[in-house]
C-alpha cells in the first residue's frame, strides 16, 4: 500500500462518518415497552432529551455538530436547531428498527462498514497521537531531503501512445514545426491543451525516466530519443532551469511531520497485517 492510499483512508473515514452514522448510536439502553423500538448502543453522558424512551446525550449532540460542520453545513445553527435535527434523525432510527429495516443486507452491510470505519477512525487517532514525530525526526528529514536546495526545471512535453508516434512528434520538431502547437494537437496528457506546459519542478517530483532526461538536457533542447515511463512515451523540452531556494524549517515542519506520521501509520500497518491471518475468497 502506498502512501496515496493513506492519505485516501483517512479521508474516506471522515466521509463515511457522516450523520447517518449517528441513527445506530446515539442512545444508552433503557427499559422499552415490548413494542416500541430497540435501544441503541450505551453512549455515556448527560442526557439532554428522550424520544420514546431512548436518551440522547451531549456527547452524541457534540459529535453530531462536528460532522454537521466537517460536511460544510457551518457552525451559525443554534445548539436548539441542532438538537431538533438529531431528534428527527433518532425518530428515523426508530421507524426502521420497527420496519425490520435493520435486517436487510444492504443495511446490514453499510452499518457494518459504519462500524468498521468509525473503530479504524479511532484506532488511527490513537496510534498518531501515541506516536508523535519530534522536532528532531523533521528537522532531520528537512536537512537531508529539503534544506539543501537543487536544481529545478521549467519543461513541456508530448506525451503519446506508441514509440512511433513519439519519434513521428521528433521528427516533425526537426522539421521546424512548434513545440506547443504538436503538443496541443497530438499529446494525450493533460497538459496537452496548454502547450504541454509543466511548469516549474524539482527532480524528485517527476517518475524516474522522466527527471533522469530533464537533468540531462541543455537548456532549449528536446529530446532526440522519446523518453518511456509507465504513462507512455514522451518528447521533452526543457524551456529553463534554476537553482531553488529551500523554505525555512519552520515553514514546514507541520508539514513535514504529518508526511511521517502518515509512513509509520503505514508501516505500522504492515506490521499488522503481516502477523494477521488473511484468507482472500
Amino acid at each position: 500500500m502506498n502512501y496515496r492510499y493513506y492519505m485516501l483512508l483517512l479521508a474516506s473515514l471522515i466521509t463515511l462518518g457522516g450523520c447517518d452514522q449517528m441513527n445506530s448510536s446515539l442512545n444508552p439502553g433503557s427499559s422499552a415497552a415490548p413494542d416500541s423500538p430497540a435501544p441503541a448502543p450505551a453512549v455515556t453522558g448527560t442526557v439532554i432529551a428522550t424520544v420514546n424512551g431512548n436518551s440522547i446525550t451531549q456527547n452524541a449532540l457534540d459529535v453530531y455538530a462536528n460532522q454537521r460542520k466537517s460536511k460544510g453545513a457551518g457552525d451559525d445553527a443554534s445548539q436548539e436547531t441542532i438538537l431538533d435535527e438529531l431528534i428527527a434523525l433518532e425518530l428515523m432510527r426508530q421507524e426502521a428498527d420497527n420496519k425490520g429495516l435493520t435486517a436487510t443486507p444492504k443495511v446490514a452491510a453499510t452499518l457494518d462498514q459504519l462500524q468498521r470505519s468509525t473503530l479504524a477512525g479511532a484506532a488511527i487517532n490513537d496510534y498518531m497521537e501515541n506516536n508523535p514525530v519530534s522536532d528532531e525526526a523533521a528537522q532531520k528529514l528537512y536537512d537531508e531531503k529539503i534544506g539543501t536546495g537543487g536544481k529545478e526545471y521549467k519543461a513541456r512535453h508530448i506525451l503519446v501512445e506508441t514509440e512511433e508516434e513519439a519519434n513521428t512528434v521528433v521528427s516533425l520538431l526537426d522539421g521546424g514545426q512548434d513545440f506547443s502547437e504538436l503538443a496541443k494537437e497530438k499529446s494525450t496528457g493533460p497538459s496537452g491543451p496548454s502547450g504541454g506546459e509543466l511548469g516549474w519542478f524539482g527532480a524528485g517530483q517527476m517518475v524516474k525516466p522522466f527527471s533522469d532526461a530533464t537533468a540531462a538536457m541543455e537548456k532549449g533542447s528536446y529530446t532526440k530519443t522519446p523518453v518511456k515511463t509507465q504513462f507512455g512515451w514522451h518528447v521533452i523540452m526543457l524551456d529553463d532551469t534554476r537553482e531553488s531556494t529551500p523554505p525555512p524549517f519552520d515553514d514546514v515542519k507541520e508539514r513535514i511531520k504529518m508526511m511521517l506520521t502518515n509512513q509509520n501509520l503505514q508501516k505500522h500497518i504492515e506490521t499488522i497485517k503481516e502477523s494477521a491471518s488473511i484468507e482472500i475468497k
